[in-house]
């Protein structure tokens, strides 16, 4: 099972040194993925929760990709109406060839109605044109021969039904993001069912889940990757043994000044990479 980190790109605290000392971080601890998530109009919306700055996702990773060797990189996840399908499809096979093939590409239908609006783009309209997009995506690596670097690996985010969907129709794996113990069963057991109703293999898995450390148990309701070490290490064998072939650490717990202190989810992110091998 593949560990990786979603490294937030946004905040005051963030700045392209810090960016670079957080992927030079994440890939001496010997993590397998760095990645980042997606926002293009900083509206209220967004702001609240994502402040200024925020790092568009390809040119942040294009960056990065020269900063490290390693590691692969990837979105978590892109917001695939933001953007025409087309010029997604070239920067994605583009950046995957010039990193040699360490690019996957996680995409959602994202959430912010606000930043919907300022980018013309119908917010009721999110799921189909993701649907459309994707598809897109499929036909232009699959029939244009300067795509070189071939198909690059799609992450499905969500896990309503129709998240469900699409990851089984049009991804490789279904990245489920910040889940419980039980959600993560009920979505997965779904998942399953819609696979045998397409009469389509299951995708992968790949959640990203919560990384928060702390001194005593955490209650029965948390979630997968909050509680002490021992309950960390817990949720990642957990995940193994119910088949996840990527797991993305989350260390971002909500308030944007933790950008400002990496160091914090430096510690957390090495106490956990120490113990699980």
């Amino acid at each position: 099972m593949r560990l990786g980190v979603n490294v937030p790109n946004f905040g005051p605290g963030t700045s392209p040194e810090v960016l670079r000392r957080w992927a030079l971080t994440v890939e001496g601890l010997g993590f397998d993925l760095l990645m980042v998530s997606d926002h293009v109009a900083v509206t209220a919306d967004v702001a609240e929760q994502y402040p200024a700055p925020f790092y568009e996702p390809f040119t942040a990773l294009s960056w990065l990709a020269g900063v490290t060797s390693r590691i692969t990189l990837g979105t978590t996840v892109l917001v695939l109406p933001y953007r025409h399908p087309l010029l997604v499809a070239r920067m994605a096979a583009n950046l995957a060839e010039l990193s040699g093939g360490r690019f996957v590409l996680g995409v959602g239908v994202g959430w912010a109605r606000q930043e919907y609006e300022a980018l013309g783009v119908p917010f009721g309209e999110r799921g189909r044109l993701t649907d459309a997009g994707l598809r897109t995506l499929r036909s232009a690596w699959a029939d244009q021969a300067d795509y070189r670097s071939g198909s690059v690996p799609v992450w499905v985010g969500g896990h309503s039904d129709a998240a469900l969907r699409r990851s089984v129709r049009l991804g490789d794996a279904w990245h489920g993001l910040r889940l419980s113990r039980q959600q993560f069963e009920d979505a997965t057991r779904r998942l399953t069912d819609i696979a045998g109703r397409e009469q389509r293999p299951v995708p992968a898995l790949a959640p990203r889940i919560l990384l928060h450390l702390t001194p005593t148990d955490a209650g029965p309701d948390r979630l997968l990757g909050e509680g002490t070490p021992a309950q960390v290490l817990d949720d990642l064998a957990w995940l193994r043994d119910r088949g996840a072939e990527s797991v993305v650490l989350d260390p971002f717990v909500g308030d944007p000044a933790e950008t400002a202190h990496p160091e914090v989810a430096w510690q957390a992110l090495a106490t956990v990479r120490k113990e699980f091998r």
